[in-house]
C-alpha cells in the first residue's frame, strides 16, 4: 500500500515552494466552479487552459497560457515546474 503524504509531509521535505503547471481542460474547470462564480466569463469549454497546483495536488490557480502560469508562480515566490 502506497502512504498517503499530508501537507505536512510535503512541508518537511521543501516542498511548499513547488509548485506545478499543467493544462487542463477549460470543460473540467467549468464542472469544478459554480456557475454564480462564472457569470460574465465566456470560456469555451474546448479551450485548454494552465493550472498551477502544489505539490501536493490542489489546484492553485488556472490561466490562459502556460507563460502566465508560470509568471504568477514565480511573482508569488513560488518554484514552477512542468507536468506533461
Amino acid at each position: 500500500m502506497t502512504p498517503l503524504m499530508t501537507k505536512e509531509d510535503f512541508a518537511g521535505l521543501g516542498a511548499p515552494d513547488l509548485v506545478y503547471v499543467r493544462e487542463i481542460s477549460a470543460a473540467d474547470v467549468l464542472a469544478d466552479t459554480q456557475i454564480a462564480e462564472t457569470r460574465g466569463l465566456e470560456i469555451d469549454p474546448t479551450q485548454t487552459l494552465y493550472a498551477v497546483h502544489s505539490a501536493d495536488g490542489e489546484r492553485l490557480a488556472v490561466m490562459v497560457d502556460r507563460a502566465s502560469a508560470f509568471a504568477a508562480a514565480v511573482a508569488h515566490e513560488l518554484e514552477p515546474v512542468s507536468v506533461h
